[in-house]
Parts: C-alpha cells; structure tokens; sequence
C-alpha cells in the first residue's frame, strides 16, 4: 500500500477534481490515531487515514468507474458515490471517515485526488460529474 509519510512542512500539494481550488493534506496522529489532516484555505478537515486503503479496495470491487459525488456533512450524499460510502455504516469503519463533526463531508472531494497523486487510481478532472476507479494493472 501507498506510504502515508507527509508532515505539516511537507504537504502533498492538490488540486480538487475540476481543478478550480488548491488544497494540502497531510498526516499527523490524533488520539493516538494516524489522521490525514487537509487544509483548505483556513479550515482544516481530518479524514481517518485508513480510508486511503479501504477506498481503495472498495474501488477494486466496484470494476469500474464510480461517481465522486461530494457533499457538506449536513447535506445527503447521493447514493452509489464515494461521498455516500465515506459515511455510510457499511463501510469498514461504519460510518464517517470524516473527524471533526460539522466537517466530516466533502470526503469524495479532498480524497480521491490524494490517491491519485499515490498513484492509486485514475481521476476524471471535468467541470463535473467526476469520476475514480482503481489503477488499471499494465
């Protein structure tokens, strides 16, 4: 699996899907907890780190493309997109991976695009509608 080793001082530096915001994350612990921390403008979002793998491994069962989607904490996630499975009670966490309550959404907007720079999936980068797969073996 992909190494999560980025501190504060050295940040992936990324990119939403459409391209039209710039964000870093990085990873720290948090309760004892390896979290990735991302930090969009002045706000910052923790995701638990092991999203990274399980996302992964939900995309390689998926075989194929699945929808981004993308919303805020308090708005419903379409149902079938990454955003729905970052939340959902199925996932291998049993709910959200999001952190810090009130900001625990907009998981399939910071996520998918650190896994690209991992080298872990393909990323659509339209306007919208965006979509991820799994890394398509050579």
């Amino acid at each position: 699996m992909a190494t999560l080793n980025r501190t504060k001082d050295n940040p992936w530096q990324l990119k939403t899907p459409p391209g039209t915001s710039e964000y870093t994350m990085h990873v720290e612990e948090r309760d004892g907890k390896k979290v990735l921390a991302c930090t969009v403008g002045k706000t910052i979002l923790f995701y638990d780190a092991r999203c990274i793998e399980d996302l992964h491994k939900m995309l390689k069962n998926a075989d194929g493309w699945v929808e981004l989607g993308g919303a805020d904490e308090q708005k419903p996630a379409k149902e079938g997109t990454v955003e729905a499975w970052g939340r959902s009670t199925s996932n291998p966490v049993g709910g959200w991976y999001g952190l810090k309550k009130g900001l625990r959404g907009r998981f399939g907007v910071y996520v998918p695009p650190l896994m690209e720079a991992l080298g872990l999936c393909d990323l659509e980068h339209n306007a919208k509608g965006n979509r991820i797969r799994a890394k398509q073996a050579a």
